[in-house]
């Protein structure tokens, strides 16, 4: 007899059954499911290329056998793919722009007749400010004597009475000669002294000095031009009186009979309530026409009889010389709701002159949102509209300016609408406010203060496109029988007669008006049109061949995810809990021994540190067999 020595199967091997019955389980139930799925990456992409309606996509199976025309066809298919991707983007960055169409259209209908402004081009001496515009314009008398030579006529004979010579050195006085007119050279700015001799006139220009409040900073406001320069210093000192009346009711001396002589609409006579009036420091008595909302004229027919008609007088007297150097009449044509800003679409009439105005109505309306920077009603504009009117550009950059007047200097210019708890600027409270006032310009028309960007254009804005014709009026064959009959129904004085009136017809040039609209040139339909045409270019394919795509990426996707739950449970079969590997416990070996009801004793001799395979024990233990037979 000879000890027996047997062992039990490998756990690797063990292993490596079970996970073949697992694949061959799990293959069995992949056949007996109700979706089949790929294997492999492989299996994918060779269905996908074989099936595809995208164009070229089976070469790359056909071919396979030939790496060259694999390798050329994968080439070209993802090369196309990144054309028409570059593409794509091109489309993309297209529509993100918001590119608009311009939409010209031609209206025909009753047109509602715009508001007019007129204005007397004469800012009359007040009787409120009546004395303190004497002083001013005596002091003014001395400068210009000074300066010039220049001995201006007076209007008044009382100027140069004691009395206004010391109630003018103790009012306005103090203030003109804190900032005085001079002459200065043009080069290096050196004051001309007082008693200097004559020199030539064109090596000086003229301004006046404004300091700061503790006079540690001053410049000069200098001006190439004399006229300029003495209307500008007049009217600074101008607006400080207007500034100073409590009341501006005070300044509200409508005289309309004595300026408009006529006012006919649709050959029918205007009457007071058909215009409104206001006063504008430069322009004098203003007069808006058609401004009321609640009965606006409306012109059925064009042409010059069917417009507005107006015979103004053009002569002033008691006015303002050194304010006003013009004579006639300043008319503008705007919107209702909306302040006449006779400084930007104003232009002056003539006189002696008829001036025949033709108007053509054009409406622009434009897209907000994405497609401009317009706003519809200046809700979403960070400027607080101070005008009693709706929104426009205009209004917003004056708005922009005051409140920034009030903010810097800490009073309201005279020329714009006043905030709330602000006042006007006058010099008696504010001294320094001249100073503050022109540097703050500077910055404004620089766009420092940001105005300009601030202001957007609305999104629906009416305009009136003018063309205007001038003739003389009256004739001189007519002119005597005309004046006659101003002079009896009018009270006209004739004093001048060519200079004395003028005719202003304000019509409709043709029924039709132009409105320039605004339409999307991009929209999503021109862009899934636009997606389409690529795709159908370089692959020739439709939506469905997109699907199919997608539906790739989608299998590519579910397959990696397969194929890395498969791997991470096999790592955890790979190495199962119990003693470590270098360990020489045998009982799980001693268990597994097949046909032993009753314990035996066996001697195992481990001779390595790894276990032999379960064949390699099988024939060992059939060649000992062989070996003890053969004894």
């Amino acid at each position: 007899g000879g000890s027996l020595k047997t062992g039990k199967m490998p756990e690797g091997e063990k292993t490596r059954q079970c996970k073949q019955e697992e694949d061959q389980q799990q293959k069995e139930e992949e056949r007996e499911g109700l979706i089949e799925f790929y294997g492999s990456y492989q299996e994918l992409f060779q269905f996908f290329c074989s099936n595809t309606t995208i164009h070229g996509a089976i070469r790359l199976v056909c071919s396979k056998k030939n790496k060259m025309k694999t390798a050329f066809w994968s080439v070209l298919f993802f090369l196309t793919f990144g054309l028409m991707y570059w593409q794509f983007g091109i489309l993309y960055r297209e529509y993100f722009s918001y590119p608009v169409n311009l939409n010209l259209n031609l209206n025909s209908d009753r047109l509602t007749f715009p508001a007019v402004t007129l204005c007397t081009l004469n800012p009359y001496r007040y009787s409120a400010i009546r004395k303190k515009l004497d002083e001013l314009d005596q002091i003014t008398h001395q400068t210009l004597l000074d300066l010039y030579d220049y001995n201006m006529s007076l209007a008044r004979s009382d100027w140069s009475t004691p009395s206004t010579q010391k109630r003018s050195s103790r009012s306005l006085l103090h203030h003109v000669q804190r900032h005085p007119l001079r002459r200065q050279k043009r080069d290096n700015l050196v004051n001309l002294p007082e008693n200097s001799p004559s020199v030539d006139k064109n090596d000086w220009k003229i301004g006046f000095v404004l300091c700061s409040e503790n006079n540690k900073d001053c410049f000069h406001q200098a001006y190439s031009s004399g006229v300029d320069a003495v209307r500008e210093w007049y009217s600074f000192h101008y607006i400080n009186i207007l500034a100073q009346m409590p009341d501006a009711k005070a300044l509200d001396e409508s005289d309309f009979e004595n300026f408009i002589y006529a006012c006919r609409f649709n050959e029918a006579t205007c009457d007071k309530a058909n215009y409104t009036h206001f006063h504008h420091p430069m322009y004098g008595n203003c007069y808006t026409f058609n401004d009321n909302s609640s009965s606006l004229w409306t012109s059925s027919l064009p042409g010059i009889n069917n417009g507005l008609s107006l015979v103004v007088r053009t002569e002033q007297n008691d006015f303002i010389p050194l304010l006003s150097t013009v004579t006639g009449a300043r008319v503008m044509v705007h919107d209702q709701n909306e302040p006449a800003f006779m400084d930007d679409g104003g232009f002056n009439v003539r006189p002696g002159i008829e001036t025949s105005i033709s108007m053509r109505k054009e409406m622009t309306v434009r897209l907000g949102g994405s497609y401009s920077d317009c706003t519809e009603d200046g809700s979403d504009v960070p400027v607080q509209n101070l005008y009693s009117s709706r929104y426009t550009e205009q209004v917003c950059i004056r708005s922009c300016f005051q409140l920034n007047m009030v903010e810097r200097c800490g009073c309201a210019y005279y020329f714009y609408p006043l905030p709330a708890g602000a006042e006007y600027c006058d010099y008696t409270k504010h001294v320094a406010w001249g100073y503050c006032y022109y540097k703050l310009l500077a910055e404004f028309k620089a766009d420092v203060l940001g105005c300009f960007h601030k202001c957007r254009k609305p999104c629906k804005m009416t305009e009136y496109r003018l063309s205007a014709g001038y003739s003389r009026w009256p004739s001189a064959v007519s002119e005597d029988w005309v004046f006659y009959m101003l002079s009896q129904q009018n009270k006209y004085n004739i004093t001048s007669k060519r200079n004395g009136v003028a005719k202003v017809n304000i019509f409709f040039e043709e029924w039709n008006y132009k409105t320039n609209g605004e339409s999307p040139a991009f929209t999503v339909v021109t862009l899934l049109s636009q997606l389409g045409n690529q795709w159908s270019l370089w692959f020739g394919s439709s939506v469905l061949s997109v699907m199919e795509l997608a539906e790739l990426i989608l299998d590519f996707i579910a397959i990696t995810f397969i194929l890395a739950v498969r791997w991470f449970r096999s790592r955890q079969q790979l190495s199962p809990p119990g003693p470590h590997p270098n360990s020489h416990d045998n009982t799980a070996f001693q268990d597994e021994v097949p046909g032993l009801s009753t314990p035996h004793r066996f001697t195992v001799e481990a001779v390595v540190t790894t276990l032999p395979s379960y064949n390699s024990l099988e024939l060992s233990g059939l060649s000992r067999d062989g070996e003890v037979g053969h004894e």
